[in-house]
């Protein structure tokens, strides 16, 4: 029924209580909104109704589906710097030790998206790319902003054109089956592996390595600056405009682009593919699919969109918190939610699963999304009340305690 490509950001839990942050806290609590906004959004695209419903119920679910997952990136980049030191990158043994226990959340993640993939529901998993993102984004974590938002455009700039190149090859079966046949880790899972992961998935690397680093280079902002957070929110819109507004320009401008992008879908129409996800995907690979930004399109311009999408966002929660005192009060069970985030997708796609959510008709969905949200909510508000962290968080932070070893 529902299809998913929503994600989730295991973090490293700060104390969420009932009361309204403080604004010296403000802007690490505004990560928690922004989790817990984007969780809410990940809820909606795997439980709530189909864009198809139309109306602004369509609407506002097509907004949630692939910029939910782009948010998610980006804040690990952000919780990635937090792990190896902020402001400062730790250095000697504590450094040693802090890339120790992201090496082993990156084990954890890859596992546990591998299991949670078995489980064989609607929605397409994505801790395991999480997983090697940070491995890969890693070695970067001591870089200045100004390097790594650099790092981040040229990513977005040339990855997208690298990948659809190598889907190429991997469409005619042969290289791409040859790879699978030597891969240790697609016999253990079952899955086409590393090739999977780099190149044929929903999250492939190769295009979100982009917005992990861009949240790398946020997390490494002076946000106590004053107009730190309205500069980054600038800058968001610059970059959404420049996503999706290019891409409307290229399917407009570039002679027979529509039709083609249309006719390389299962009866797709290119009319919105500079901004919706319904689209759907290519049959077939056709070069100009590079120039529709729709979220999962895996192209330059989405890349561009969804990134300032999530810097807007991001920012606005900074904001939020520091300045609105009402808003902080009814946030609070979304910052409990976010703060939960890796407990609280785990515990959705076995919830998908066990109570048959998959197979829920379209028009139960409206309901279906309200009470699993508002569950969600109140699970996570009554925890918080009690607990420093959430329960796999705790079992995260538990098992990085070998890292203490390292010298």
């Amino acid at each position: 029924m529902r299809h998913s490509r929503s994600a989730a950001l295991p973090r490293e839990a700060a104390p969420t209580t009932s009361r309204p942050p403080s604004t010296s806290h403000g802007r690490l609590i505004g990560l928690d909104l922004a989790r817990g906004l984007a969780i809410v959004g990940m809820f909606a695209a795997h439980v709530g109704p189909d864009p198809s419903v139309g109306g602004p119920l369509g609407w506002l679910m097509e907004v949630f589906r692939g910029r939910s997952s782009a948010l998610f990136a980006v804040l690990a980049g952000f919780s990635l710097v937090l792990l190896t030191g902020r402001p400062e990158p730790k250095t000697g043994r504590p450094g040693r030790q802090a890339r120790g226990r992201v090496l082993i959340r990156s084990v954890i993640l890859i596992a546990l998206g591998y299991a949670l993939t078995a489980l064989d529901t609607s929605v397409d998993v994505i801790l395991s790319f999480y997983g090697l993102l940070f491995v890969l984004a890693l070695p970067l974590h001591r870089l200045q902003a100004g390097t790594l938002a650099a790092i981040a455009a040229v990513s977005a700039v040339v990855l997208p054109q690298i990948l659809y190149l190598l889907r190429v090859l991997v469409s005619d079966g042969v290289w791409a089956d040859g790879v699978i046949a030597h891969d240790p880790l697609a016999r253990i899972t079952g899955t086409d592996g590393i090739s999977e992961l780099l190149i044929t998935g929903e999250y492939p690397v190769l295009s979100w390595f982009s917005f992990v680093v861009a949240g790398m280079a946020v997390a490494k902002l002076d946000l106590t600056r004053a107009g730190a957070a309205t500069k980054l929110a600038m800058t968001g819109g610059v970059l959404s405009a420049a996503g999706y507004g290019g891409s409307w320009l290229a399917l407009h401008l570039v002679p027979g682009a529509q039709s083609a992008v249309s006719s390389s879908t299962d009866g797709g129409s290119a009319a919105s593919a500079w901004w919706s996800d319904t689209i759907g995907d290519p049959t077939r690979l056709n070069p100009h699919w590079l120039l529709i930004a729709a979220p999962h399109s895996q192209t330059t311009w989405s890349i561009l969109g969804n990134t300032g999408i999530a810097l807007l966002v991001l920012a606005t929660c900074f904001i939020a918190m520091d300045r609105c005192t009402p808003v902080k009060w009814a946030a609070t069970p979304v910052i409990a939610l976010g703060s939960l985030a890796l407990t609280a997708y785990v515990g959705h796609i076995i919830a998908i699963k066990a109570l048959g959510m998959d197979d829920l008709p379209d028009a139960a969905a409206p309901s279906a999304l309200l009470a699993f949200t508002t569950a969600a909510l109140l699970l996570a508000l009554t925890w918080t009340r009690y607990f420093r962290r959430g329960p796999l968080e705790y079992v995260l932070h538990a098992a990085t305690a070998p890292a203490r070893l390292l010298n």
